[in-house]
């Protein structure tokens, strides 16, 4: 009896041991299964829990039995947290993109569709210019079909800049305006401030200086153009003629009145200063400006500046302004004749 009861009770074992793997593996409906679970998970090992609920597309709903163990279930449904490798990826990710570019020694570029070869401490040389910010690794360039780093920009000056950069050395005269154009687009400090102690900047800066007088210079150097264009499509012509006044004076006196003032400022009361208001019938009167320049150099610096913009220009001094003011004064301002001609 004791053998046919231990043998009954090994057939139990082996009874619940096949009802365990048949709850583990076999394909029972899903409401069957987590029925089973739910009855006997105080007995199956927790390895087997995971494996129950590895039928994830099953579609069959459980019965209403299953309500109260549907707090056992949500914990079991609930996502993972992520893991410590997936929370550094991202970090990782954006190091690597904004990783520093390395560039060879020596770099080949194309300035316009004009090709350079120099080294990368060249470019490097001056920190704060634009093509060291360019050859630092923390910008994008792009690369020609060859494989060269583009730049797009005329190249004609290009390699006046390189051999600044490489040894010092400066353009040439007549390349000096065009190169400080270049150097001013490349931020490239050094080289703007040699450029500035050489002719012709040098002189360029006391002719501005003496400009700076004449807050209106511009505007009437516009307004001379201007009408000279209007003149010249209006007759046809190839060539206009305006009348411009220059005057140093502060306000207008006689030969007579000069002797009496040391100096080219003068006093007088506000009810005189109004006698001696008016406007000269030209087109476009400069002045006044107290400095050591004189009325001829003003007219030099109309002449150069229209030349600058490509325009010929031509003066003659054709009388004064004979303007009756009062009594015996008389404007006496000197009138000059220009001719613009525009081919």
């Amino acid at each position: 009896m004791q053998q046919n009861g231990s043998s009954g009770s090994n057939g139990s074992d082996g009874c619940s041991s096949r009802e365990r793997q048949s709850l583990s593996f076999s394909p029972l409906p899903a409401a069957t299964r987590v029925r089973r679970f739910i009855q006997e998970r105080r007995t199956l090992p927790l390895p087997r829990v995971m494996v129950v609920f590895s039928a994830a597309g099953d579609t069959e709903k459980p019965s209403d039995a299953m309500s109260s163990s549907d707090s056992v279930e949500d914990e079991f449904r609930k996502p993972a947290s992520p893991s410590p490798s997936l929370t550094l990826s991202t970090p990782l990710c954006s190091s690597l993109n904004t990783q520093e570019q390395e560039f060879p020694e020596v770099i080949s570029l194309n300035v316009g569709g004009t090709y350079f070869t120099t080294r990368l401490s060249t470019l490097r040389r001056y920190e704060d210019t634009m093509l060291a910010a360019m050859f630092s690794g923390r910008h994008y360039i792009p690369r020609d079909a060859e494989g060269r780093y583009f730049i797009d920009r005329d190249g004609a000056y290009f390699g006046d800049i390189l051999n600044f950069l490489r040894e010092g050395e400066l353009p040439h005269r007549d390349r000096v305006r065009a190169v400080y154009r270049e150097a001013q687009y490349y931020a490239i400090g050094p080289l703007l401030d040699s450029l500035e102690d050489i002719q012709p900047l040098t002189g360029e800066k006391v002719r501005q200086a003496f400009l700076d007088l004449l807050p209106y210079y511009k505007d009437n150097l516009e307004r001379i153009v201007e009408i000279a264009k209007l003149r010249a499509m209006q007759k046809k012509a190839r060539f206009a003629k305006l009348k411009i006044c220059v005057y140093k004076e502060e306000m207008p006196i006689t030969p007579y009145e000069r002797p009496l003032f040391n100096s080219l400022r003068f006093e007088r009361s506000d009810s005189e200063a109004k006698l001696f208001e008016h406007h000269c019938e030209v087109d476009v009167s400069f002045g006044p400006w107290e400095a050591v320049a004189d009325v001829y150099d003003l007219l030099h610096c109309i002449v150069s500046d229209l030349a600058e913009r490509g325009i010929t220009a031509e003066q003659q001094c054709i009388g004064v302004c004979d303007k009756h003011l009062i009594n015996h004064y008389y404007c006496k301002r000197p009138i000059y004749e220009f001719k613009i001609t525009w081919w």
